[in-house]
Formats: structure tokens, C-alpha cells, sequence
């Protein structure tokens, strides 16, 4: 555990005489399975300590893949793209495809090519090139494939 790294800061509030309550949300929760998490308490002359680590396992993580609607739809000019990742055996990466076609089927953008952890992710696509019109979303992983259609307006 020697690469740890800073990821919030909260302030104090008050002295160590009164019990204080502190929460921080880690964003990044759901692009790992497995965390462990530590506490920096930075007294007033500068002096630290750490607190015990405590490791959490996100329930974040979905179970299914999946392609959700994009929003806004209809759009102009860009739009977002948010899809899902399941853990999978061994918890391994998944190779995800995400593209964008017209609507003869012409494959128009990749928006998404590589290995993806278990997780959720979101893309924004700039149709600012391209004409006014109906276009398809295509998620395409080892066993899976989804479809959604985008509506862009100009």
C-alpha cells in the first residue's frame, strides 16, 4: 500500500474536545472493486498522523451490462452517453465497443474501443459535423449488444 493518493480534503471544524462528525463521497467508488481508504489529521502547528486503513468494497459495481438512453434526445449538437459493465468472472476487464451509425448502417464514430473495468461510464458525442437526422448508438461487448437511437436537430 505504498501509492496512496489524496482524493478530498475536509475541514475541521472545532477542536479534539467535542466528538465532530465528517463524510467525504469518493466519486471514483464505482471504478474499482476493492478500496482501502486512510485518514490524514493535519493538527493546527502542522503536525499528522494516519488512521488505521479501512478497505470497502463498492456495491456500485452493476450486474448486468447496459446502454441507457441518451440525454438531451433530440440534441444539438452534443448528447450524453452513459452505459453500464458488470463484474465478471475473475473480475476482469471487458472489451467494449461503443459506436455511432447513420441511418443506412455506415459506421460513423467510435466512441469507445478498449478494455473497460467493471463499472459506470459515460460519453458525450459532438455531432456538430454531421447533418440533422436519426443516428444509432451500438454497445457491443463479449456477449452482449445494445442499441439506442439518437434524434440530432440543427
Amino acid at each position: 500500500m505504498d501509492n496512496w493518493g489524496i482524493i478530498g480534503f475536509v475541514n475541521g471544524n472545532g477542536n479534539s474536545n467535542s466528538p465532530k462528525d465528517y463524510s467525504f463521497i469518493d466519486n471514483m467508488l464505482n471504478l474499482n472493486l476493492k478500496l482501502s481508504y486512510r485518514l490524514k489529521q493535519i493538527d493546527k502547528n502542522g503536525k499528522f498522523t494516519y488512521s488505521d486503513v479501512v478497505e470497502v468494497e463498492s456495491n456500485n459495481i452493476p450486474t448486468e451490462f447496459a446502454l441507457y438512453q441518451n440525454y438531451p434526445n433530440p440534441f444539438n449538437p452534443t448528447t450524453t452517453i452513459k452505459y453500464s459493465v458488470p463484474k465478471i468472472v475473475n473480475n476482469q476487464s471487458s472489451i467494449i465497443n461503443l459506436k455511432v451509425y447513420d441511418i443506412l448502417g455506415n459506421e460513423i464514430a467510435t466512441l469507445v474501443n478498449e478494455q473497460k473495468a467493471p463499472g459506470n461510464y459515460e460519453v458525450q458525442w459532438n455531432a456538430s459535423g454531421f447533418a440533422s437526422g436519426v443516428y444509432f448508438c451500438r454497445l457491443q461487448s463479449e456477449d452482449f449488444i445494445s442499441v439506442k437511437k439518437l434524434l440530432l436537430m440543427k
